[in-house]
């Protein structure tokens, strides 16, 4: 797939220092791009972009300028991105993220550009002040992964007359992955080990199978945020059947854990998008979550999974139970076929092109 169109230089900015969806969904829209535009990856120093881009495929014709410092009010992204800017030229700027949003307005201040903003994390607290409202003044286009999150945008953030959200729906590009034998019921989560992603609660939803004595293992795929590691382990040292949490860490291998598991157990306090959701649900995996934030969309688009009441952990234990005796019964055929339709490459491209200048 190429479309016929030449993208004016472009700069994809993301300064998190982390692992993480966001972080990934960055270097995977840079390796995209560049078929279109010379693109310049703006990163901070020493993290994990920084360590870890060329590792994704990407050709070396994409430039990575990596930035140290240690405040998200920072003179040094200040100076390092306007002199990024003027060296290659750039037009179009894709920004991850939102706390250096304040340096980066006086960043841009004389420069001709079109700035596009992907959110792809809920936010919780209006920022409609004055201060915000020049911040964000700038900004052209507002880009929502999906509905919950452009309704929560333009609820929280404020719009400029000339700044407009758009939705794009990420491509999940999960590859084919074939099912390898296993002789218990096996369960996955992926993420950062964070609190309120969800690893507590799948945990002690897994009481009602220890209970049963339902013979299970769980693997917790994901490195941990280290001020949520003590407290998570003090959680996880007290249960009795810890022996069947397997605490993997961080690992590049993440489809083999999907091939050999049959729940993704996901039960996400506030789940921006859920990039790991849906590629399990493309791997043949069944899946349970909480009823809130994109989930619901999910099933509106038809795709197969149960959800829980929110952050009710009796009725997740239900779920589980209910998941393990039906699981055998229900086809997963069907959300591969929706996830292909809707969360693809050319779409997610397309749009993008539309966009850029």
């Amino acid at each position: 797939m190429k479309f016929k169109k030449e993208v004016s230089n472009t700069a994809l900015i993301c300064l998190s220092p982390n692992f993480g969806g966001m972080e990934i969904d960055a270097i995977k829209l840079a390796k995209k791009l560049s078929i279109y535009s010379n693109v310049v990856v703006i990163a901070k120093y020493a993290g994990y972009i920084h360590n870890n881009l060329y590792e994704y495929g990407i050709d070396n014709k994409v430039v990575l300028k990596s930035i140290d410092f240690s405040s998200s009010l920072s003179m040094s992204i200040f100076f390092n991105v306007r002199a990024i800017l003027k060296e290659h030229k750039i037009k179009n700027i894709v920004y991850f993220g939102a706390s250096e949003l304040k340096t980066l307005y006086f960043a841009f201040l004389g420069f001709d550009l079109n700035l596009i903003i992907r959110h792809g994390t809920t936010k919780s607290k209006p920022k409609k002040d004055f201060f915000h409202e020049l911040i964000y003044s700038k900004v052209d286009y507002h880009v929502s992964i999906c509905k919950h999150l452009q309704k929560n945008v333009e609820h929280i953030i404020p719009f400029a007359k000339k700044s407009k959200s758009i939705l794009i729906y990420p491509a999940i590009e999960a590859k084919e992955i074939e099912k390898i034998p296993h002789d218990k019921l096996a369960l996955a989560h992926v993420g950062r080990i964070a609190k309120g992603k969800g690893q507590q609660d799948a945990i002690e939803a897994c009481k009602i199978l220890y209970e049963k004595n339902i013979d299970f293992v769980f693997y917790i795929i994901g490195g941990f945020e280290e001020k949520y590691k003590d407290e998570f382990m003090f959680f996880y040292n007290s249960l009795v059947y810890k022996d069947k949490i397997k605490l993997i860490g961080f690992t590049t291998e993440v489809d083999d854990y999907l091939a050999k598991s049959d729940i993704f157990l996901f039960p996400s306090h506030a789940e921006g998008f859920g990039n790991a959701f849906l590629e399990a649900l493309k791997a043949g995996l069944f899946a349970i979550c909480y009823e809130n934030t994109s989930f619901k969309e999910f099933r509106e688009m038809g795709l197969d999974f149960d959800m829980a009441k929110d952050r009710n952990i009796d009725d997740l234990k239900k779920c589980l139970e209910h998941a393990i005796y039906t699981i055998k019964n229900r086809s997963t055929n069907k959300n591969k076929e929706i996830i292909d339709s809707i969360f693809n490459l050319e779409n997610e491209v397309k749009q993008y092109l539309s966009i850029l200048i």
